[in-house]
């Protein structure tokens, strides 16, 4: 591509409630949110908890309402000229925190950079890999020219957020994390961050959108569920997140309480390490080593989806706050496979399975997952390890807080793992997570354990430069079905996201992308 010119522990137990103080003022915004942004660099991690956090501090052009449309942002309007070429229109007048003005030379800027941060667990580089060049036209125009056409282009730029050539030309993550360097055009200013504890924000008066909800927001880091449920029933918060599913129907009677819920974009998936010839955390039956790693053989991969009774998980686990995944796009993505049949629980199948592929005996394996990322995350987890046991795989779970499994995720420290990804496009997805991982073209960024079909690349790649919507469903389709036959990521439940609020604080518009931000939250008259 061308270059372009932990002071306070989460609660763990509800006694820990005394350490928070009441809801502040009138105006400010106090959330107990489950999970800590793990850096305030907007261009570090593409992570659901970094980036809901720090859009209220930074802006992309393009936002996404939570309906799925596309909606300005720092862009009043945008356009395909051809098949290479975009035309953005640039609101003007708009300013950085400190008063720096934005404009078309911060785009280049901007995606010159995205590439280029170190350490990234989960970059953003796929977003800006198709642009080749940025065209300044006049002062408030630019045209965006891409190497080969790029029908998301729209959608890639709702994931950049903007920089300042001026203030952030050698930007690091830790001058970002410092608040140093966290200057946006956001409706919000950094005011104060402990990592894991809050994150603290003040409404930026010369916000572009006009005047914001909210004079503070104060967003604690709280991940044990049952404190946050306690702090929004003592009235210590406004607005809690990720509400435990065994407390929605009693958080639904309380008079003081509202709960918005959505179905999300989010997948829960396992991810084997169907690549490696020896994979780490599996045995056999005795603790030895195997001659080689059974995850490489689709038909152990189908014997351990066949051993996930997802409906029971659905039911009993989720008390009904999700539904039983059959591919790896839930029914709110626009482009999912149609017609695919539901993924089946038969242990005796999955018996003849693994002992078809040479384990009649089975063998040990662990599975690892971030523990207190989504609802529910650990006790899936045990449910999942249980349905594999019953089929011959004895296996263990091992959880971890999420900055540390998606640090030992990347490094690909395990066989199988639990996480979640979340997305309006089914295409992209694909693109991000089961593609064969190609860092120059951008494919395959989330793709942590290596899977690669050249069955699944054809299509996916081709969908991604096919302007014709019909041609880029079809091809979609045709990859996804890839996807699932070949067990390419096993795909668990779908997730639907809980919020509880204050009546007499706040209305919340539900995101089903799961973002907790004073955005959505909308001041009670009074």
């Amino acid at each position: 591509m061308m270059r372009f010119a932990a002071r306070w522990a989460a609660c763990a137990t509800l006694g820990c409630l005394a350490a928070l103080p009441a809801a502040a003022s009138a105006n400010t915004l106090t959330i107990a949110a489950m999970t800590s942004p793990s850096a305030l660099d907007p261009h570090y991690h593409s992570t659901n908890n970094n980036n809901m956090a720090l859009r209220q501090i930074f802006d992309p052009l393009i936002n996404e309402a939570n309906n799925g449309k596309l909606v300005p942002g720092l862009a009043e309007s945008w356009r395909v000229v051809d098949d290479l070429t975009w035309e953005i229109k640039l609101k003007p007048g708009v300013r950085f925190h400190d008063g720096t003005p934005f404009g078309a030379e911060d785009l280049a800027f901007t995606f010159n950079r995205v590439p280029n941060v170190p350490n990234s667990p989960g970059p953003f580089t796929p977003y800006v890999r198709s642009i080749k060049s940025v065209e300044v036209v006049d002062p408030v125009t630019v045209r965006i020219h891409t190497h080969q056409p790029n029908p998301f282009l729209d959608y890639d730029l709702t994931r950049i957020m903007m920089l300042s050539r001026s203030i952030h030309a050698d930007a690091t993550t830790g001058g970002f994390n410092t608040g140093k360097l966290a200057i946006g055009t956001g409706a919000y200013r950094y005011a104060g961050f402990i990592l894991n504890e809050r994150l603290t924000l003040e409404a930026n008066p010369g916000f572009h959108g006009g005047k914001p909800g909210w004079d503070k927001v104060e967003t604690r880091y709280v991940s044990n569920s049952g404190a946050r449920v306690a702090a929004i029933l003592a009235g210590e918060v406004d607005l809690i997140d990720s509400v435990p599913v065994q407390d929605v129907a009693r958080l639904k009677r309380e008079a003081a309480i509202e709960v918005y819920g959505t179905e999300s974009y989010g997948t829960a998936y396992l991810f084997p390490d169907s690549d490696r010839e020896n994979a780490p955390f599996i045995t056999d039956k005795q603790g030895r080593p195997l001659a080689k790693n059974p995850l490489r053989d689709t038909r152990v991969r189908e014997a351990l989806s066949l051993g996930i009774n997802r409906q029971g998980i659905v039911d009993r686990l989720l008390a009904g706050q999700g539904a039983p995944a059959e591919q790896f796009a839930p029914p709110a993505v626009a482009d999912r496979a149609p017609g695919l049949p539901p993924l089946e629980y038969d242990v005796a199948r999955a018996r003849k399975l693994l002992a078809e592929a040479g384990y009649p005996d089975g063998f040990r394996m662990t599975i690892h997952g971030p523990n207190g990322f989504f609802t529910s995350d650990g006790d899936v987890l045990q449910a999942i390890a249980q349905g594999f046991s019953r089929v011959g795989v004895e296996t263990q779970v091992e959880v971890l807080p999420p900055a540390n499994f998606f640090t030992r995720a990347t490094n690909r420290d395990f066989a199988l793992f639990m996480t979640t990804y979340t997305s309006n496009l089914a295409a992209n997805t694909l693109r991000q997570v089961v593609m064969t991982r190609d860092p120059e073209a951008g494919n395959g960024p989330f793709n942590r354990q290596r899977y690669s079909n050249p069955a699944l690349d054809r299509p996916i790649g081709e969908a991604m430069r096919t302007m014709d919507p019909a041609r880029r469903q079809a091809l979609t389709t045709e990859a996804m079905r890839v996807a699932v036959q070949d067990k390419a990521v096993i795909p668990v439940f779908y997730l639907r996201v809980n919020w509880a609020a204050r009546k007499d604080r706040l209305t919340y518009e539900p995101s089903p992308n799961w973002d907790t931000t004073a955005l959505f939250a909308t001041p009670v008259s009074r």
